[in-house]
This record gives C-alpha cells, structure tokens and sequence, in this order.
C-alpha cells in the first residue's frame, strides 16, 4: 500500500497540470474544463487519502458530492459549448467576449 506522502505528491501532480493548464492556455475552453476537472481530481485524491489514512469515512463520502457537481458541470459546459460552437463557429475564448443574452 502507498504512504500519505505518496499520494499527495501523486495529487500535487494533478493540481498543478491543472493550474499549468488554466495559465497557460487561455485560448481553448475545452481544455480550460479539463484542467479544472484536473485540479477537482487532485482534491479528490487528497479527500480519500486522508480519509484513508485518518480512519474516518467522511472524506470518502465527500467525495460523492464533488464528482456529482464536477460531473454536472461538465454536461452543463459542454452544453453550453455546443449552442457557442453552433451559434459564432468558434469556442476560443478571445472570439467569445461578448456573451449577451
């Protein structure tokens, strides 16, 4: 079985692709949403490790609800996504300055 320090060096890992991916590309919504469903990830595997390690069972149920609001918010996004791509052409996000109703 890993250690602790294994697994938040594995969740270290996760965030900071997610942060390297947010700050790096500002281009492409679609890997925006990648990377954030990167950065929920890390948290995640720091929920269960810590759950794991500490013998309480909360994290663990926490972690439920964080894949239940990532998972909307990516059906959510990529919806919104294809209206965008069906409406101006483009998903970049200098194109989509302007988002009116």
């Amino acid at each position: 079985m890993p250690s602790l320090t294994e697994f938040l060096i594995v969740a270290a890992l996760l965030f900071g692709l997610g942060i390297a991916g947010i700050i790096l590309n500002r281009k492409n919504i679609i890997v925006l949403l990648m990377s954030i469903e990167l950065i929920l990830l890390a948290v995640n595997t720091n929920f269960i490790a810590f759950s794991y390690f500490l013998g309480n069972y909360v994290g663990q149920i926490f972690v439920f609800f964080v894949l239940t609001i990532a998972a909307s918010e990516a059906a959510i996004g990529l919806a919104i996504l294809v209206v965008l791509y069906r409406k101006r052409h483009t998903i970049e996000v200098q194109n989509l300055n302007a988002l009116k109703g």
